[in-house]
């Protein structure tokens, strides 16, 4: 364990979730995919495998590289990385890959690789935050000098994620919120924000009505919503049969390949993963097990923010680990339909691209700041940053 400790750093209860987590998903993986196997590479599945096995190679190597870095670094590229992350955001929306009527992805060019750009937008924005909270913590009581300028920041990276990704733009703007919550900005101030954000929703259904062509999936997200509160079996197709998973996965584990959801239930690999392993792995197991590993994560990952002596640092551990979990929350909930049906992977788990990779460099960025209060801890050194 001690020799583990030289190498892994940070927080060992989270280097030992997250690599239990990548293992699991390559169970899940392989268990689910053979429909889509079937249908597109004529069942050979261990394609599948062998890709979610490289992804999940590359980002474990990016969690070890990132954690190793100076986490102040982050804070000096954070400007850089939000007007990069904007223009990329920009592009996709005129010029991306389009699927299922929604720009979200660039196709990386030679390896065929789409990538989706709100998955760097989520992370630099939430560098940028937590750089903003702590250079101008003194400042935050005024609202036009001190919330309004990183208010209109989130609000232009939500609002070019938003006519593509409904679901990334609003976890996003509730992560950043919570951020600035933490960041101790006055009540009424925050009010403002949320009333702010009401307006903005409304202009945004009021365009919608008027000029469909502007929001092409507002159609999508009203018909979701409306499906949800109808409880329709015809219009809540995927959610009824990830009920049905559920259910015939009892509470003890079936074991796995026992399981006959991959056959009917729409992407058990991805968005419905969540159903799929509770059918094969049980409720006690499968269900509570996993909601208990994300809290595990979640709950360490708090602690290295409250014992980190620099307020960027803690901020940011703060905005990535409440962004992972409502992540993993959100898709949990969308699976025993207590949400509307979002599209949010479950992170680490669901089959998975470059999302994959950043959600691994959002926890290297978490272990890398519990790694320099460890430092610290044992150097004797207290400078705030």
């Amino acid at each position: 364990m001690i020799k583990l400790q030289t190498y892994l750093k940070g927080d060992l209860t989270i280097w030992v979730v997250l690599i239990l987590l990548s293992l699991a998903s390559l169970l899940f993986v392989y268990g689910s995919i053979s429909p889509l196997a079937f249908r597109y590479s004529g069942g050979n599945t261990l394609q599948y495998l062998f890709k979610q096995g490289f992804m999940l190679s590359i980002g474990m190597f990016m969690v070890y590289w990132v954690h190793n870095r100076n986490f102040k670094l982050f804070a000096k590229f954070a400007e850089v990385l939000y007007w990069v992350s904007v223009a990329l955001l920009l592009f996709t929306l005129l010029k991306g890959t389009n699927i299922n009527n929604a720009n979200r992805w660039l196709t990386i060019p030679i390896i065929n690789q789409n990538f989706q750009t709100s998955d760097l937008a989520k992370i630099s924005l939430i560098i940028y935050v937590a750089r903003y909270l702590s250079q101008h913590k003194d400042n935050l009581n005024k609202f036009n000098t001190g919330v309004l300028p990183v208010l209109l920041r989130v609000g232009l990276m939500c609002a070019l994620i938003l006519p593509a990704n409904f679901s990334t733009a609003a976890l996003l703007f509730a992560v950043c919120f919570i951020m600035l919550f933490v960041g101790r900005i006055p009540i009424m101030h925050l009010l403002g924000v949320v009333a702010l954000g009401v307006v903005a929703l409304g202009m945004m259904i009021g365009i919608a009505s008027v000029k469909p062509d502007l929001l092409p999936r507002a159609t999508t997200w009203k018909n979701r919503i409306l499906n949800h509160q109808s409880g329709s079996e015809k219009e809540n197709f995927q959610v009824i049969q990830a009920k049905y998973a559920i259910a015939s996965g009892g509470v003890l584990p079936n074991g796995p390949g026992k399981g006959n959801s991959r056959n009917y239930l729409p992407h058990p690999y991805s968005d419905m993963i969540y159903a799929f392993i509770i059918e094969e792995y049980g409720s006690i197991l499968g269900g509570i097990g996993l909601v208990l590993a994300y809290l595990t994560l979640f709950s360490r990952s708090l602690r290295i923010a409250i014992r980190s002596n620099s307020h960027f640092g803690a901020y940011l551990v703060v905005g990535l680990s409440v962004s992972l979990m409502l992540q993993a929350l959100i898709n949990m909930m969308v699976a025993v339909n207590i949400i509307p049906v979002t599209g949010q992977p479950l992170p680490l788990l669901s089959m998975g691209g470059t999302s994959t990779v950043f959600t691994c460099i959002a926890f290297g960025m978490i272990l890398c700041v519990g790694r320099a209060t460890q430092n610290e801890t044992k150097g004797g050194n207290h400078a705030i940053a």
